[in-house]
Parts: structure tokens; C-alpha cells; sequence
């Protein structure tokens, strides 16, 4: 149970990475001084979360499984990342819509994940919440500020969400490991929760007067390994310095 439990884990805590990651790149990049500061500390939140998982899972491993080599050392297909997280960072637009689209579906599982009856994920999901309320709030006040703002706006965030969308619906990816983690009262039964996340998003699409995409299929296979392009460009950076320097200390 303990492999499935860290497998488990893996699922939630990878797209966290990878996604404080990418916001991370935007540091002093941001379109003013407030909404600078915001991502990165959305950013810095991220990591907390994952520092968080990661020195769980590390302990059920055992062994020399550290908070460190499981977020700089796995191989790519290892990481069990969500597709919409790797998305790169075209404009501002891009960032909102993704972060958006995020953000639904993260506050709803942290605010299932408070009630698991593992106390070590319930403890983190608790600590979480608070600030993925706020990460909700600022995205969605975005999007509708975007949406309904200028015509360029308004263009460019349609634009992103016709582009990021075709990823949603992976969010919800489950595979047996997961299933079983869900059953057993420990996880969160991601599938029970998509209707109710695709309700949200769609109803703040609206409000901010975008059309919701409307997508031939979904894009899937980042939780099983299999990833876009930009995924090994963001772990060559992110990894550079513990693979260049191993067992590097401060």
C-alpha cells in the first residue's frame, strides 16, 4: 500500500513542481509590481505544498529517497505531471488562463483531501487550502478583468483558453494505484469531482463574457509519464545544478 500511497502522492504533488516552476521563470516579469509579487508568491506556495508531499513520500520510501531527489533526480517519465502544467509561458493571457484552469481544480481536491484519513495528507491539505482559495480567487478575478476588459484582452485570453482547455479534462486522470488509494478513504476520487469542476469553469467563462471551448477530444498522458515537449526543457534547468553538483550541500 505504501508504493501505491507514494504513487498516489506523486499525482498531486509533480503538477505542483512543475507549475511552481514555470511561475517561477516570471519573477520581475510580470505585467506590474503587484501582480509580480502575486505569481511568485503563488509560486513559493507551490513549493511549500511540495516540500510538503515530497518529505512525506521520501519517509514512506525510505532508504535514501530525500525531498530533493525526488524533485531533481527521477527521469522524465518518472514524474507523473500534468500536461496543462508544462504549458509554457506565451503571454499573460496564457499564464491567467492556465493558472485558471489550475486553480479549480486544486482548491476542490484540497478541500476533499482535508477529510482523508491518512492525518499526514489531511495536515497538508489543511495548510493548503487557505492559500489555494486565494490562488482561485486571483486567477478567476483575472480571467474576468481580461475577458471583459479590451478587445486585445479579450482576444488573447480566448486565445489561450481554446489553446490550454484541450488539457483539463487530465487533471482528472485516475489509474489503478490511484483508484485504490481512493477507495481505501486515503485519496480523493478525482472522477467524482470533474462534473462539478467543469460547472465552475465554464460558468466563470462565461462571466467574463469568453466562449467556452468547445474540444474534439481531450489531451491526456501526463500523469502516466508521457509528456509534451516542454517537459524536458524545464527539468534540464530545474535539475542542472543537482545533477552537475551531486550531493552538493549549502
Amino acid at each position: 500500500m505504501e508504493n501505491k500511497l507514494v504513487h498516489y502522492i506523486l499525482g498531486i504533488a509533480d503538477s505542483n513542481l512543475i507549475l511552481g516552476q514555470r511561475l517561477g521563470e516570471l519573477c520581475g516579469h510580470g505585467p506590474n509590481l503587484e501582480t509580480d509579487i502575486a505569481l511568485t508568491n503563488i509560486s513559493l506556495d507551490l513549493f511549500g505544498q511540495v516540500r510538503s508531499y515530497y518529505q512525506y513520500a521520501s519517509t514512506l520510501l525510505g532508504g535514501d529517497a530525500t525531498e530533493d531527489s525526488l524533485a531533481f533526480l527521477r527521469l522524465e517519465r518518472e514524474y507523473r505531471t500534468a500536461l496543462l502544467c508544462q504549458q509554457p509561458n506565451t503571454d499573460f493571457a496564457w499564464v491567467i488562463a492556465r493558472q485558471f484552469l489550475f486553480d479549480a481544480y486544486h482548491l476542490i481536491l484540497v478541500e476533499m483531501l482535508v477529510k482523508s484519513s491518512d492525518e499526514t495528507l489531511s495536515a497538508i491539505a489543511k495548510k493548503a487550502v487557505m492559500e489555494v482559495r486565494y490562488h482561485r480567487r486571483f486567477s478567476s478575478d483575472w480571467l474576468m478583468r481580461l475577458g471583459d476588459g479590451t478587445e486585445e484582452s479579450h482576444r488573447r485570453v480566448q486565445e489561450a483558453l481554446d489553446n490550454l482547455y484541450i488539457h483539463a479534462d487530465a487533471l482528472f486522470a485516475m489509474d489503478e494505484h490511484d483508484n485504490a488509494i481512493a477507495t481505501s478513504g486515503v485519496g480523493v476520487d478525482l472522477s467524482a469531482l470533474k462534473k462539478e469542476y467543469f460547472a465552475q469553469i465554464n460558468a466563470d467563462i462565461q462571466k467574463a463574457t469568453l466562449v467556452v471551448p468547445e474540444v474534439p477530444y481531450f489531451q491526456k498522458g501526463g500523469k502516466d509519464g508521457v509528456h509534451s515537449e516542454h517537459m524536458g526543457y524545464i527539468l534540464s534547468e530545474m535539475q542542472y545544478m543537482q545533477r552537475s553538483y551531486p550531493n552538493m550541500t549549502w
